[in-house]
């Protein structure tokens, strides 16, 4: 008797159960992955896996037939394929690896090409060339020389270090000076508060993932972790600097929590959280840490946060009615920052279930209670709650109270300005008439925010575009970084595919950006210049498997490599021939040579192949005399 069930899980996967005479088989596959019945036994099923990370999560009896790469294998031959197929993926992802870095590594360092390709052609013409006769004579005129030439020497390296060194402080005063701008832009207006603010601050991400429910999930299915050990020990300082504080000295449950968030281990951490709750039952830190990494599902972390809340919500009422935090003002913010945590949490779990006029009054009464707490940027969390609404107009409200120029950027604020320009005119939009007609108020609105948008940020269109692959966002990002693109990406480009035509909106003007920046790391338009420093950060902030988005790619086209490297041959041709003249021009002949010859070789082998490719086909086959048989 057959029974499955399904359910997808939030990676994108189909998790299958099903029985068949008493063998149950729980097999992961792909959700468009083809599935059958065995043509030999009806009673068994055929699953088509994809990836090895796929086998090596079965459990294969001897009575199951599996299709794997095309080639069917039967009973207790399964583990033993299988093992033998993860190994060989295993080696092949290893030497492609190696490849790839190494590639990588000669492609970031084209003057290792350069070197090999001059060697090798030292090597090759030595003959001609006579570099023997050409060192021996050349360390006979170094030992000739006098002490004047040095001398001289000496003083023309200085006086052209001497003119470096004023072209340089020339530049850079000047560069300075314009990038004032007299517009009251951005760059005037936040330049006291901003340089106080380091350019790689790592934030807390305000919409980061359950690490239980969701990252731990991907982990099982994927085989694959999504978050660095760099951002869990970010994570762990901020919990135990949110949740634990001076007064906490002599209480045992809180002082067995504030060494639970130092450990590295996820057991062990939940492991504490139980020790702290068997002294005090009450202890709200505690049920966070459950609810965080141990519960598998939203509806119960929703319970175990709400049973929190309730403790923290009782706590801090009845120390504020006493005036308890007159005194210890540390508890107070201690405090605080739990029920603020909590109850945000709780909005999140409401947005998951799509509960979300829920969540948005909940986000609403966070603000309004603690405006003050502006650092865990609630209000991103709130414009997405509004955007999956589709209640743009409270949206553009929020919008209008934190895209302040007092206030720090965000991509959420930029790009969420943008899409909300861009859906006036983003219906009526079309590319083919851009250089056609002039563009009204509106477009040229919409166009300029995503302009600004992408100067903040410009690795968010190339996900938006999905023209690179979306991972789950880290706990913390780095503004104006890949993670921080990421982030954003993950949870608004539904909202972006729900406008009609704001993706190719977007996909004909983000590129614009670029030529109003010609040189980002030095001078910006309307923010300051883009930090060099994001690619180092984001690399610990993002998983080792994930291709890192880099801008500005430090690349040259290929053009101007080429013509790079036809001026040096010109250079040294130009200097061996003054000096060599005879052995240049041999050198010269020797090459030119080679090269007909090979052109010449293979024109013919060209031309051989077309009788039998092209002409055969229009040519009339000649007749064949044939002796009539003898009867």
């Amino acid at each position: 008797m057959r029974n499955e069930t399904a359910r997808q899980s939030s990676s994108g996967y189909l998790l299958l159960t099903g029985t068949f005479a008493s063998t149950r088989v729980i097999s992961l596959c792909l959700l468009r992955s083809p599935t059958s019945t065995c043509p030999t036994c009806p009673s068994l099923i055929l699953f088509k896996i994809c990836t090895v990370e796929q086998v090596s999560l079965l459990r294969v009896p001897t009575e199951i037939v599996l299709t794997f790469s095309g080639s069917i294998i039967r009973g207790s031959r399964c583990e033993q394929a299988f093992a033998r197929g993860k190994e060989q993926r295993t080696n092949t992802e290893m030497w492609q690896g190696h490849l790839k870095k190494f590639w990588e590594r000669l492609t970031c360092c084209p003057w290792i090409v350069y070197v090999i390709a001059v060697i090798l052609l030292a090597y090759f013409f030595r003959g001609p060339l006579r570099l023997v006769e050409s060192v021996e004579s050349l360390s006979g005129y170094f030992n000739n020389l006098t002490p004047k030439f040095y001398v001289a020497l000496t003083g023309t390296s200085s006086l052209v270090s001497g003119i470096i060194l004023i072209f340089e402080w020339w530049y850079f005063k000047n560069n300075n000076a314009e990038n004032g701008s007299e517009d009251g832009s951005d760059v005037d207006d936040v330049a006291e508060s901003s340089r106080s603010i380091p350019e790689c601050k790592v934030w807390r991400n305000p919409t980061a993932l359950f690490r239980g429910a969701e990252y731990q999930r991907f982990a099982q299915l994927t085989k694959r972790e999504p978050l660095t050990f760099y951002d869990l020990n970010l994570s762990a300082q901020d919990h135990q600097s949110f949740f634990t504080c001076e007064s906490d000295a002599g209480r045992e449950d809180y002082e067995v929590m504030s060494l639970a968030w130092r450990e590295r281990d996820s057991a062990s951490r939940i492991a504490a959280a139980h020790k702290a709750l068997e002294i005090n039952p009450d202890c709200a830190p505690a049920l966070i840490l459950l609810a965080e990494e141990k519960c598998n599902t939203i509806v119960e972390i929703e319970a175990t946060l709400r049973k929190a809340h309730k403790i923290a919500e009782s706590t801090y009422r009845g120390l504020q009615s006493t005036g308890f935090y007159d005194s210890e003002p540390s508890q107070k913010g201690r405090d605080v920052n739990i029920l603020v945590f909590i109850r945000r949490r709780l909005a999140m779990c409401a947005r998951r279930q799509n509960k979300l006029r829920e969540a948005v009054k909940m986000m609403r009464d966070l603000i309004k209670e603690f405006p003050q707490l502006n650092v865990m940027n609630i209000h991103e969390n709130l414009i997405e709650c509004l955007l999956e609404q589709q209640c743009y107009a409270d949206a553009q409200a929020v919008l209008a109270r934190y895209d302040d120029i007092s206030l720090p950027k965000s991509a959420t604020i930029c790009f969420t300005s943008a899409l909300l320009k861009a859906r006036m005119v983003a219906d009526r939009f079309q590319p083919e008439q851009l250089g056609k007609r002039a563009l009204s108020s509106a477009e040229q609105n919409a166009i300029e925010a995503i302009h600004r948008a992408v100067e903040f940020n410009p690795h968010v269109p190339k996900y938006l575009l999905e023209m690179k692959p979306l991972i789950m966002p880290p706990e913390h990002i780095l503004k104006r970084g890949d993670s921080e693109a990421i982030a954003y990406a993950f949870w608004h480009l539904q909202h972006w595919k729900r406008v009609d035509g704001a993706l190719q909106l977007l996909h004909h003007t983000w590129e614009g950006t670029f030529r109003m920046i010609p040189s980002p790391l030095e001078k910006g338009h309307l923010f300051y210049p883009y930090p060099p420093c994001t690619e180092t950060a984001d690399r610990e902030l993002l998983p080792s498997w994930h291709t890192l988005s880099v801008y500005p790619r430090r690349d040259f086209p290929f053009a101007t490599t080429l013509l790079t490297l036809a001026c040096i041959a010109i250079i040294i041709t130009s200097v061996l021939y003054s000096q060599y003249p005879n052995q240049t021009i041999e050198v010269l002949e020797t090459i030119l040579n080679s090269l007909l010859t090979t052109a010449e070789r293979f024109i013919e082998w060209a031309f051989s192949l077309i009788p039998r490719t092209g002409l055969s086909i229009f040519t009339t086959p000649s007749l064949v005399n044939i002796n009539p048989l003898v009867t």
